[in-house]
Parts: structure tokens; C-alpha cells; sequence
């Protein structure tokens, strides 16, 4: 009867440090035996700034657009308490959304578009809900087996895709013969033309359900006999008011019964959801874990400020609140490292990955700080941990790769090196360090002038010519191969942008270079 959500109950998707800071798992759903979560993520390897397209207007009665452009499934598993993606509905080609699970578990429902960016260059900003300047996202609905978590092919559903129309937030009915999900012009969701249409669940004709009303039908749930749905509406007021609609065996609505009184009547009633249990089941839910998350949002804000003294104390008031949350502690650590503390935040580190060891975030910042203060060594287990929990982690990779030439290791960090261009093909630093490498190594067996040349300009034309490091290392390239007017070309462009600069220290390992040229000798490091 009285709830109490705390730390320890809360699902923390970031806990493998693979999307930074952000904690966005969109439209979470719990398998029918409790012990799977799907939802929607940014994914992994989606190198982009955004993945949902979010307008907010002056009309309170639709005050916001939200919506994803990009994502995939992924699961996360209560035993092993690690998120992976789904096979099948993870290809970043697709923004893939809205899972949903059958109620033997075995499939899930999802909606799928092709992804784009959440606002085009020059685009102008929509002023109001369904304005068409809003990004244009029509979704289609498709199952797909979850197989263990291996996933499988997705197939479209007939009757709730390719009609012209948005369809999205499919939910399935207790006995598995149903799909009931919202249509609409664009996007999905709190939509003003939004009505909710049933379909078999193996597909076929969708039809309009009775009880729809003239405005914004949504964020529908059955009940756990499947006779009744529960869905939001603005049909009577600009706030959501929850409406009841009987179905029969045949998936007929009744028409609508509003459920009066149930809040104030200037708030809003969304995402209704029935629980099998006697009326006065419950008396109050408190959420005591949310405390740690305004810190931890309060904390974010003053770094985005670079306000790293007024954020460490925020930072060590949420450890205070929660000491066994080890992202907590890694953030902490990450503010301490940066206020020059550097000590005090790699023993925080060292007990953030005996209380998280999953936490590749923690593994990766207390291996570059290592390695940072002179000692690779020790860093190498670190970084070879962040990386395995991590497979396609190009942070990782680099630092790895810098932490094994520092140990001597050239041969491994080419092997790393490449790794990272292999997650990151448009990374400058991965794409500096293999070329420098293979061009000025002085182990005859690493060195390839022809493939140090090309690395270097590929990143020569990432950054258009205007970066003195690229512009050396290019020359250095040029050298290798016995370019040498090349080289010098390049290096003295390289010295022009280091003196411009004011970098003396750039500037004098540049001319020392260009000295070498200049007697037609390549460079070794």
C-alpha cells in the first residue's frame, strides 16, 4: 500500500558509459515475465547530436512535439543487468521505436521509419502542432521474434503501415489476437489528429475504433481481462482526461466514457495504465531515488558552464545521497580530475569499478587519468577492460592505442589504432595516430608510407586544410614516401598555422622537422 521507489529500484541505462552523460531509454516496456525491459536508445555507433525531433510552443493545449528520428531496440536483462541491441530492429539506417511485447513474450512490436535528422539545415520552426514545418516522420508498425534476445527479420504489419499515414505506440491485447495503436498525419503520440485504430495481430484490415473522439486519442492500455482499453484524450478540455471503451470479442468499441474527477481539472491525466489489484491497493507512492537525479542534473548544468567548483560540491552531495551508485562516483571523480585533483579522483575511481565493474565509463577515465599522470602501465588493464566491455568504443580504442606506444607497444596500438577507424571512420585523432605510426616508426616491419599517406589525407580533408597537427603529420607522410618537396609544402603550411597560433612548442618540433626535409630524411620517432 505504500510504495517507495528508491535507488536501488531504478533501472540505470547508462551503466556501460556508452552514451555519455545522456539517460534516455524512450518508451520502456517490461516483458511479461518481468525479467526483460526493451527500449528505444541512440544506439552505440549513431555519431550524431541528436535523435528526437522536439519543438515547444505557446499553445498550451499542445504545448510539445517529441518524437524520435533515430534509434534502435535494445534489451536490457535483470540477471546479467547489461542492455544489448535487438537483431533485426537495430539498423541505424531505421528509426526504430515504440517495443512492445506479445504477451507469451516470444515477439515485438515496434515502429519503424527511415531515419533522418531531427531538424534539416535552414529548416524554419514549426509554430504549432501539426504545423508542416515540423519534421516530416511517418512510422510503420512491424513484428519481430525476440528469440532470446537474438532477434530475427522484421515483417511489416498489414494494416498498420505503408497507408500514407504515421502509425505508432502499438500496444497488444492480453489474448495476442489484437493491436491497437494510433494513427496520424505525422510523428506520434499527443497528436491533435490522433485516432486509434485496431488490427489482427498477424495483420490484415485495420478499422477506426467507436470510441474515438474528435481530438487527440492516445497512450492506451488494455485491462488484464482485454475486454476494456484506457486511453487518453483532449476531446473536452486542453488538459488529458483518461476515457474507458469496452471491446468485445470481435474488437468492437463501445463509444466513449469519460472518467470524471479523477485529478484537478487544471491537471493533466497521461500514459494510463491498469493494475490488477483491490481499489484502495494503494495509498501513496513516494520516489526518493529522484533526489539523486535532480543533483545529478543541477551538477551537469554548472559543468556545461564550466562552474567544475560549484558542480564538485553538487557531485559529492548526490555521492552522499547514494555512495553505492558508481556512476555517481565516476562523474564526481571526472569533476575532481578536471578542478586539479587528480589523486583524490582516481582512488574514487578505483572504487567505482569494484562497485560497478560493468561500468566501461569508469574503467575508460580511470585509465586515461592513469595514463595522464605517467603511469601506463597500471592503465593498461583499465583501458583493455573498457574497450572489451565495449566493442565499438573509439575513445577507448585511441586511448588504448596511445597507453601501448607509450609501453613501447607499437605493433598493438597500430591494431587498436585501426580498430577505432573501424568504429570512427571520420575521427581525426584515430586516423593522426596510425598514420603517424606508420610513417615515422622506427620499426622497420610497422612502417607503410603509402597507407600513412593516405590516412593522412583523409584527415587533411576532414579538417580542410586548417590543422597544423594534420598538416605535419601529413608531411611526415609525404617524407616516408620520399615526397619530399610535398613534405616540405606541407610542413611549412603545418608551421605558418602553429606560429599563427602562437604555439611555439608546436612551431619548433615543426621546423625541426622541416630540417630534416630539407636534407631529404624522413622523420623517426
Amino acid at each position: 500500500r505504500h510504495i517507495s521507489i528508491t535507488n536501488h529500484d531504478v533501472v540505470q541505462w547508462n551503466t556501460d558509459g556508452r552514451v555519455g552523460k545522456i539517460r534516455v531509454g524512450f518508451m520502456s516496456q517490461v516483458s511479461p515475465d518481468g525479467k526483460t525491459v526493451i527500449s528505444t536508445f541512440a544506439g552505440p555507433n549513431l555519431d550524431v547530436p541528436s535523435t528526437f525531433y522536439v519543438r515547444n510552443f505557446t499553445d498550451y493545449r499542445f504545448l510539445q512535439v517529441f518524437y524520435p528520428t533515430r534509434g534502435i531496440l535494445e534489451w536490457y536483462s535483470r540477471e546479467t543487468l547489461r542492455r544489448q541491441p535487438l537483431s533485426g530492429a537495430d539498423d541505424p539506417a531505421y528509426v526504430q521505436t515504440d517495443g512492445v511485447w506479445s504477451p507469451d513474450g516470444k515477439t515485438i512490436v515496434f515502429a519503424r521509419a527511415a531515419a533522418r535528422d531531427p531538424h534539416a539545415p535552414g529548416q524554419p520552426l514549426a509554430a504549432s502542432a501539426n504545423d508542416p514545418n515540423e519534421t516530416q516522420l511517418k512510422y510503420d508498425l512491424y513484428r519481430i521474434p525476440f528469440n532470446d534476445g537474438r532477434g530475427g527479420a522484421p515483417e511489416r504489419i498489414v494494416g498498420a503501415s505503408e497507408n500514407g499515414m504515421s502509425n505508432s505506440f502499438p500496444k497488444v491485447s492480453p489474448d495476442g489476437r489484437w493491436i491497437v495503436f494510433v494513427q496520424a498525419k505525422n510523428g506520434q503520440l499527443m497528436r491533435p489528429d490522433g485516432k486509434l485504430y485496431i488490427v489482427p495481430f498477424e495483420g490484415g484490415a485495420a478499422r477506426l475504433l467507436r470510441a474515438n473522439t474528435w481530438r487527440m486519442n492516445s497512450w492506451h492500455s488494455f485491462s488484464p481481462n482485454g475486454r476494456w482499453l484506457v486511453f487518453s484524450t483532449k476531446a473536452r478540455s486542453p488538459y488529458t482526461q483518461m476515457v474507458l471503451t469496452h471491446l468485445d470479442q470481435d474488437g468492437n468499441s463501445s463509444p466513449p466514457i469519460f472518467i470524471d474527477n479523477a485529478t484537478a481539472s487544471n491537471r493533466a491525466v497521461n500514459l494510463p495504465e491498469f493494475v490488477n489489484i483491490a481499489g484502495d491497493g494503494i495509498d501513496e507512492i513516494r520516489v526518493p531515488a529522484v533526489a539523486v537525479y535532480e543533483l545529478m542534473g543541477q551538477a551537469m548544468k554548472l559543468e556545461e558552464k564550466r562552474q567544475y567548483a560549484q558542480a564538485l560540491e553538487v557531485w559529492k552531495k548526490a555521492v552522499s545521497l547514494d555512495p553505492s551508485d558508481a556512476k555517481v562516483q565516476n562523474d564526481l571523480a571526472a569533476n575532481l580530475y578536471l578542478s586539479g585533483n587528480p589523486a583524490e579522483a582516481i582512488e574514487i575511481l578505483r572504487k567505482a569499478v569494484v562497485l560497478n565493474p560493468e561500468l566501461v565509463e569508469s574503467h575508460y577515465n580511470l585509465g586515461a587519468f592513469l595514463m595522464q599522470q605517467g603511469h601506463p602501465a597500471e592503465a593498461l588493464p583499465q583501458l583493455q577492460t573498457a574497450v572489451s566491455l565495449d566493442p565499438r568504443f573509439p575513445s577507448g580504442e585511441e586511448t588504448l592505442a596511445a597507453d601501448l606506444s607509450a609501453l613501447g607497444r607499437n605493433a598493438d596500438a597500430l591494431g587498436h589504432w585501426r580498430k577505432a577507424l573501424a568504429v570512427a571512420p571520420k575521427s581525426i585523432t584515430a586516423h593522426l595516430g596510425a598514420s603517424r605510426l606508420l610513417c615515422s616508426s622506427t620499426d622497420d616491419t610497422l612502417r607503410n608510407g603509402a597507407e600513412a599517406l593516405t590516412l593522412a589525407s583523409q584527415a587533411n580533408d576532414l579538417t580542410a586544410g586548417a590543422d597544423p597537427s594534420v598538416l605535419d603529420t601529413l608531411a611526415a607522410a609525404y617524407a616516408e614516401t620520399g615526397q619530399f618537396p610535398q613534405a616540405l609544402r606541407a610542413a611549412q603550411r603545418a608551421l605558418d598555422l602553429a606560429n599563427a597560433k602562437g604555439d611555439a612548442s608546436m612551431a619548433q618540433g615543426i621546423q625541426f622537422r622541416i630540417n630534416l626535409y630539407q636534407s631529404g630524411k624522413p622523420f623517426r620517432n
